[in-house]
């Protein structure tokens, strides 16, 4: 019942955020953000609740991949909600919010005794800052999107209400780019603590995930740079976004997946 609940604040959310950006709403477009911004804090209230007590549990960790999942779509919804904050990302945070809703159902208990995991203080930090991480560069994936979709509109000179669900092209890679630069921080961070207490990596089957990792790591310092010095933007830039991205799902789902399908293990 918990998540119905949280699914359907989420759904309230992402409708109100949305409909504040479309001209027809002009004259609510105020109440629609307060309705918006109430739903998404409460849903964030319940599915942190709920979430966070099936993960923590009293000898470890029960982190599943529908709860690892649903953690980020948590993330999604706070970051959703701190960028309404500005009136041209609210279309955005839209978006964030409806992908954070379709996490929600992926959430439980793994039902699974070995799941339940004992980790040392090194271990938990590690798993926060790579989820943390992960939560940011998804958020990224959101906005190359709506950067991609909205070049495309221009170039084709579909200028039309919906329009306005849109920020300003340059703010939306301002916005790219400050994401991808924090989550590139992260990521770098992640992969430091994560290193400091892997011994063997074929043994502890983790050889695919650091490789990955690492290239992903690549991608995104490329990226970076590119930007910095030779000002890389537009498809070019939403293109190797989304590369590394993608890298950065197989590293961290996939690997997970063969962990736990394959070789019957569970690592955080």
């Amino acid at each position: 019942m918990s998540q119905i609940t949280i699914l359907l604040l989420y759904l309230l959310a992402a409708g109100a955020f949305t409909a504040s950006r479309l001209p027809r709403f002009g004259n609510v477009a105020r109440p629609l953000f307060i309705i918006a911004a109430i739903a998404t804090a409460t849903g964030i209230i319940v599915h942190g609740n709920v979430l966070f007590g099936l993960i923590q549990l009293s000898t470890g960790i029960d982190l599943t991949v529908g709860n690892a999942i649903s953690l980020i779509g948590f993330e999604l919804a706070v970051i959703g909600l701190i960028a309404a904050i500005e009136p041209t990302l609210r279309g955005i945070s839209g978006g964030l919010i409806f992908l954070a809703s379709l996490t929600v159902l992926l959430m439980g208990p793994s039902g699974d005794a070995g799941a339940d995991i004992a980790l040392t203080w090194q271990v938990r930090a590690h798993v926060l800052i790579a989820l943390l991480s992960y939560g940011l560069l998804t958020v990224g994936t959101i906005v190359a999107f709506y950067a991609l979709v909205q070049e495309r509109r221009l170039q084709a000179a579909k200028l039309s209400p919906v329009n306005q669900l849109f920020a300003p092209l340059e703010t939306t890679e301002k916005l790219l780019f400050g994401v991808a630069t924090a989550g590139f921080v992260g990521l770098t961070l992640t992969i430091l603590s994560g290193s400091s207490f892997i011994n063997d990596l074929v043994e502890q089957h983790l050889a695919h995930k650091f490789g990955l990792s690492i290239l992903a790591w690549l991608v995104f310092g490329i990226l970076l740079v590119g930007r910095h010095f030779r000002g890389w933007r537009g498809k070019r830039a939403v293109r190797l976004y989304l590369g590394g991205f993608a890298l950065l799902c197989l590293a961290y789902f996939g690997s997970r997946l063969i962990l736990e399908e394959i070789f019957n293990r569970s690592w955080g």
